[in-house]
This record gives structure tokens, sequence and C-alpha cells, in this order.
């Protein structure tokens, strides 16, 4: 089995929606293979520290709250 990996970093991405604290901080509680790959496409700041959240970057705060809204929001059509 294949996995597709930039379809899992952009689930965890969008589930940071979920933890977000103090503007731009979510909690880190997902596999650091993952959290090495957003760190390197620019997402978040750097997982590497002993705090329990990363920081998202701009550009990670605006996908990660486009891709949450794409796949976890029901349209109002389909709420018919």
């Amino acid at each position: 089995m294949t996995v597709d990996t930039r379809k899992i970093d952009e689930v965890v991405l969008a589930l940071f929606q979920l933890t977000l604290h103090d503007r731009y901080r979510a909690w880190k509680s997902f596999d650091w293979d993952v959290l090495n790959r957003l760190y390197e496409q620019g997402l978040i700041c750097d997982p590497v520290n002993k705090t329990m959240s990363v920081v998202l970057t701009d550009e990670g705060m605006e996908k990660s709250a486009r891709l949450f809204n794409e796949y976890f929001t029901v349209s109002s059509e389909a709420q018919k």
C-alpha cells in the first residue's frame, strides 16, 4: 500500500484549527514526520523545542483554515 503523505499533511494542517490558541499556536500531538514536512514547507515554525505547541506561519494559518473548511464543513446545500 502506498500512502499519500500530501493528503496526510493537509489533514493534519486542517486539524490544527481544532487546537488553536494564542492566535497562531496549535498543539503538536501529531507524528513527527508530518510536523517536519510541514516545517519544510514553511507552514509551521520549527517543531523541535520543549513547548507542547507549534506556531503556524501566516501561510500555514491561511492554508489550515482553507483546508479545514474544505475537509470538514458541510455546505448548506448538503444539509438539506
